[in-house]
């Protein structure tokens, strides 16, 4: 069995291990306050289910239609949490947030961003609205009857070095789109979209009283975002996308992008390892490089403990998401290197459901190539643009094979409506690279204004260390103070 080490690409990685212990007030205890300053809500709400329990968190569950052209046809449940701002007289509106994926549940978020460090002016500013996607969790879930073995494969494809290694690769990608397409929640396929997703958290919108919602979304939560605000430019207040897809989403430019991503970022994890000798990895971040096309190819050519060269290419990706892992990742390769144990995650939690609703959004939301030359031309191209991972991301995958009904063509992101939208972005993030943003900040014109920040790593707030970025953020959220022009700001040292 090939341990995969690519499972966190479908969610936003988050930086919190666990919510505080001790709550603040309870919820209950300024019902009678709260109430009165916020608008009435179809919403009953109540305990939130085990796992997305937290302090003040209140959850409910919403009915939206299936099929928004058929809109009192087949409803299905979306899953909805609150955490009510505790200042009514402060109190301006509602912030729906979202942490990614997709395939990222997010009824929990609301209580994780403000445990980690959401300044206390955007938590008394709003009340803090999180939910679970279509698909997702706790609302109607989708399943693809995910085996175990494909569970651990992950979400990346064994890197292809080869035409030959395209076409063997194109038999699991194709019995995965087969169980997705014959599985008992394949009715659901052609609806769970982000466009229908954008539909529902204005459902959201309306069931929770409010004329306008404000939104923060990270990730794939960025294409989310900037989706509802073509939709319903009218409707939206305050919007912040932080670590920003292009205007096609997740489709397959953004799957390739991933290869370049990590080619901006791995020079920093470069200078962090040749600047530890400890590790052995190398003395001159020329040599890190090398060491990790070493290794690659060696556990390519024999796995160790399971791990292979896609699995040892997957898990760096990963770590190179937050500054706080590179240690970690030091590590791994150090045991890949001298033959020690190594660590092996285990299978997340609803980790079938997470993939499941990922492939149906991310094969549903656009067309991908539908040939395996197309892919072997994709692969030939990008293993030598990036050779770290060119190989994985431009392979064959599930979406080639997807069935072939459509809804609706991809929602085109345009300009048109309120200049409302701040885009956060790191310079060298891997997951959601700088190049990827531009594009979706050209699309949306003079709609948003950027902070680009010179740092590495997916996430720029709350969770980043860059102050400049998030002061913007905060400034925007608290007060609706919003930037003149795009803004660079300059990288901010660790510690």
């Amino acid at each position: 069995m090939r341990r995969s080490m690519s499972l966190t690409l479908t969610a936003a990685a988050l930086a919190v291990a666990a919510l505080p212990a001790a709550a603040s007030a309870t919820a209950a205890s300024s019902a009678a306050t709260e109430r009165a300053a916020t608008p009435s809500s179809a919403l009953e709400w109540g305990p939130c289910p085990e796992d997305a329990a937290a302090p003040r968190l209140e959850c409910s569950t919403l009915d939206v239609p299936l099929d928004y052209r058929d809109p009192d046809g087949r409803k299905i449940e979306v899953a909805v949490s609150r955490l009510a701002s505790e200042k009514p007289s402060k109190r301006r509106g509602v912030l729906l947030t979202n942490p990614g994926g997709p395939g990222g549940a997010g009824l929990l978020y609301p209580a994780v961003l403000s445990a980690s460090g959401l300044p206390q002016e955007v938590v008394d500013s709003y009340d803090i609205i999180g939910f679970d996607p279509r698909g997702v969790g706790h609302s109607t879930p989708v399943t693809c009857d995910l085996t175990t073995d494909q569970q651990w494969r992950g979400n990346f494809p064994p890197y292809a070095h080869t035409a030959a290694d395209v076409i063997r690769e194109a038999g699991n990608a194709r019995k995965i789109a087969e169980q997705c397409a014959g599985s008992r929640t394949a009715w659901m396929l052609p609806h769970t979209t982000t466009a229908n997703t954008a539909r529902d958290m204005d459902r959201i919108r309306a069931a929770l009283g409010e004329s306008k919602l404000s939104y923060l979304g990270a990730s794939y939560g960025t294409y989310l975002g900037s989706v509802y605000a073509t939709l319903f430019p009218r409707r939206g207040d305050r919007i912040v996308l932080d670590s920003n897809l292009g205007p096609g989403g997740y489709d397959a430019t953004a799957m390739r992008l991933m290869a370049r991503g990590m080619e901006d970022r791995f020079p920093d994890f470069a200078a962090f390892a040749a600047a530890h000798p400890e590790y052995g990895l190398g003395s001159t971040p020329a040599q890190v490089e090398a060491k990790f096309h070493e290794l690659a190819d060696r556990l390519d050519a024999e796995p160790v403990q399971g791990v292979d060269g896609t699995s040892f290419r997957g898990y760096t990706f990963e770590q190179l998401y937050t500054d706080g892992t590179m240690d970690k990742l030091a590590e791994f390769w150090q045991a890949a290197d001298t033959g020690a144990e190594l660590p092996l995650p285990d299978l997340p939690a609803g980790l079938e459901n997470l993939m499941a609703s990922r492939f149906a959004v991310v094969c549903g939301d656009s067309r991908w190539p539908g040939t395996v030359r197309e892919y072997q031309r994709n692969v030939a191209v990008d293993r030598l643009r990036y050779p770290m991972l060119g190989g994985s991301t431009a392979s064959i995958n599930p979406c080639a094979f997807w069935p072939e009904e459509r809804t609706e063509p991809p929602v085109r992101i345009t300009g048109r409506g309120p200049s409302n939208i701040l885009m956060l972005q790191n310079e060298r993030d891997p997951g959601t690279p700088l190049a990827g943003a531009r594009e979706l900040r050209r699309a949306l014109g003079e709609r948003a204004t950027m902070v680009t920040a010179d740092q590495g790593g997916h996430g720029v707030y709350p969770y980043g260390r860059n102050t400049c970025a998030k002061d913007a953020a905060n400034a925007f959220l608290a007060s609706g103070e919003r930037l003149s022009g795009d803004l660079r700001c300059a990288a901010e040292p660790a510690g």
